[in-house]
């Protein structure tokens, strides 16, 4: 296990109810607050009209229309308003879209430039405004991270920065926001939150016991309790713990001592930024099929470890095939909670696959991923997934 630095600065206000501490956790900032969220859902399940009533006593701009892969325009938008309105806090309400979105805005508050460079170029982040959240969807992690993706689309980037500084100081996670959710929402997401913990996962470090295990946990929650949510999506029990697993997925605990870069995200990025599908909808077609072009005698080890420790799969001495059967039951799972696991059925056909595999290569270090992966490779699974 390599040294590491893990810092989770995020006050969770985690149950039901829990936003009816919006206006103490504001207070601490200011009562000049932007209000970002994406296509309207707020409006329809509540939750806007809850905020409106909690915030009477503040002065609140909206920032809406943030999309699912959320654009640099949108990010330039919300730095004007912030800087027209005197904004001291911005408050988003949504799904990882919407944080990502927000994060960006809070920091290109501070930046004298176009807000693309600090997308480019992390280390041009000096500082944010404060960013307090609430959660209506379980999938990124956002709410607990310091990251954020934004996508280009006039050049077909889909690119990730970060800073601590970015990092939400509260957010607010009540899993009955969950309860509307549209079916495919929930399986993306989840598939999302399972990809998450699958890049830390599987990584050349032997050592880190710790974190395995409680990736193990994170993924063993999923497969659980995702059916579940599909099949009674007002089941509290189900979306707490998936709302409280995408958290965990990325807040840097599976993370931690472990050393290289990821695979699948790349790749799935260079497929949203040329065309703007749903990112965990990316994820799960790409996951098979990265299984198993990396199965190899070096990974089947880690390979097993996921069969028996995850899936409950019974030991064989054929690894090979356990390690096999494993992926078929990753395959089958999306595929039972609805995702569509061929990229024809999204719209995808093989005319850009050379130019992204360049670009995911570029864009995301994939020689030191947990398998070195060239433009050749990821062309292959690219190929695999038709």
């Amino acid at each position: 296990m390599d040294n590491f630095r893990f810092n989770a600065p995020t006050e969770m206000l985690f149950g039901k109810g829990q936003i009816s501490n919006l206006p103490e956790v504001l207070s601490k900032y200011g009562k000049n607050v932007l209000l970002a969220y994406g296509g309207g859902s707020i409006k329809k399940n509540g939750i806007y009209g809850k905020i409106q009533e909690l915030l009477k006593d503040y002065n609140i701009v909206e920032l809406n229309g943030i999309e699912p892969n959320p654009r640099i325009e949108t990010v330039r938008r919300g730095v004007e308003l912030c800087r027209e309105n005197d904004i001291e806090v911005i408050l988003a309400v949504g799904g990882g879209s919407t944080i990502d979105c927000s994060k960006v805005v809070a920091a290109g508050y501070y930046y004298e430039g176009d807000t693309w460079d600090i997308v480019i170029d992390s280390s041009k982040i000096t500082n944010a405004l404060p960013i307090v959240t609430v959660l209506t969807l379980a999938a990124t992690g956002s709410e607990m991270n310091s990251g954020a993706v934004i996508s280009k689309m006039d050049t077909n980037e889909k690119l990730g920065t970060r800073a601590n500084c970015m990092s939400p100081k509260t957010s607010i996670l009540d899993p009955e926001y969950l309860y509307t959710l549209p079916a495919i929402q929930t399986a993306a997401g989840t598939a999302d939150i399972m990809s998450h913990v699958f890049e830390n996962y599987f990584k050349k470090d032997k050592d880190a016991f710790v974190q395995d295990k409680i990736a193990e946990g994170l993924l063993q929650t999923c497969i659980k309790y995702c059916p579940i949510a599909l099949k009674d999506p007002a089941n509290y029990e189900a979306r707490a713990n998936l709302m409280w697993a995408s958290s965990m997925a990325l807040n840097g605990l599976t993370g931690s001592g472990k050393v290289g870069a990821w695979s699948c995200h790349p790749m799935e990025h260079e497929l949203s930024a040329h065309y703007d599908i749903t990112h965990g909808v990316g994820l799960a077609i790409l996951t098979p099929s990265w299984m198993r072009y990396i199965l190899k005698d070096e990974t089947v080890d880690k390979f097993v470890d996921y069969a028996m420790n995850v899936w409950n799969l019974p030991y064989n001495e054929d690894k090979f095939a356990l390690a096999n059967e494993a992926i078929d039951a990753t395959e089958n799972f999306f595929k039972e909670c609805g995702i569509p696991m061929t990229l024809r059925e999204v719209g995808i056909d093989d005319s850009k696959f050379k130019e992204m595999a360049e670009a995911a290569v570029n864009h995301g270090n994939l020689q030191y991923a947990y398998v070195s992966l060239n433009k050749e490779d990821v062309y292959k699974i690219f190929s695999m997934c038709l």
